[in-house]
């Protein structure tokens, strides 16, 4: 079945933000397209939405940590015309300091949040940027601006997400198809247990909860911000954030030393 909202993709569907995601574009009319690896909780949620929404919901287990996986749904965004809307949801997070951490691990964390992410971005970009329309949400953190608050390889995965956004918006600016970064604080859901770091650590007043913070981005997205923070209260501080990064611009790149490292 058809609509004229297309079908929107999303990651890491079966809990959390994405199962939140799949819901508020579900009742905005989008047909969906389910990717996650619990099969049983996207069957449940199918279901709920087709008999809330009437609209229609297609279920694909896949383990974006594994290449086979990953290549599959590209296939799938390259091919299906029908594809109006990707959302980068799924991720991983770890916790602790890298003296600590398992390898293993982190290269799955950057096989999800950094790999998987942009073969998929790029798996969509050409027939968005053909058709003249299309939307890519990426999601990223407010860890990506403050990288010591949490582990190095989920900060880092998350500011390359961010970087990652930032360029491909300057790519596509002039081309019909929108492209958002969400950078959201603390939420609400299943990852930060999975990650060896309860929410229960933190204070109450730092916890948004998923339905919050989907709503709020999804807001962000009508208003065409490319990048959404939604608890940050002013606008203008995030363009302050800018403002003081492209005024570094003209002395990030010379051809001499600055004076301050030269020899004595």
């Amino acid at each position: 079945m058809s609509n004229k909202n297309g079908t929107a993709v999303v990651t890491g569907a079966s809990s959390g933000i994405g199962a939140i995601y799949a819901d508020r574009l579900a009742k905005r009319g989008y047909n969906l397209l389910l990717v996650a690896r619990d099969e049983e909780r996207m069957k449940k949620l199918a279901s709920k939405l087709t008999a809330s929404y009437g609209i229609e919901v297609e279920i694909l287990r896949a383990d974006l940590t594994k290449h086979t996986d990953v290549v599959k749904l590209e296939e799938r965004l390259k091919t299906d015309a029908a594809i109006s809307m990707l959302v980068n949801n799924a991720g991983m997070a770890s916790a602790g300091p890298i003296a600590a951490a398992n390898a293993d691990t982190l290269e799955n964390l950057i096989n999800l949040n950094i790999t998987a992410l942009t073969r998929l971005t790029v798996a969509v970009v050409p027939s968005f940027v053909a058709r003249k329309a299309g939307t890519i949400i990426n999601i990223a953190s407010v860890v990506a601006l403050n990288p010591e608050l949490i582990g190095a390889a989920y900060s880092g995965s998350k500011a390359y997400v961010l970087n990652f956004t930032q360029a491909l918006q300057a790519e596509v600016k002039d081309s019909g198809v929108r492209v958002q970064a969400v950078l959201p604080g603390a939420t609400s859901t299943e990852l930060w247990d999975r990650s060896g770091f309860p929410l229960s650590h933190l204070p109450s007043e730092m916890v948004m909860s998923a339905e919050d913070m989907v709503d709020a981005a999804l807001v962000g997205l009508d208003k065409n911000e490319q990048i959404t923070i939604p608890s940050l209260p002013e606008e203008k501080d995030w363009q302050n954030f800018i403002s003081a990064r492209q005024a570094l611009g003209p002395n990030l790149s010379r051809s001499q030393p600055a004076a301050r490292y030269k020899l004595n």
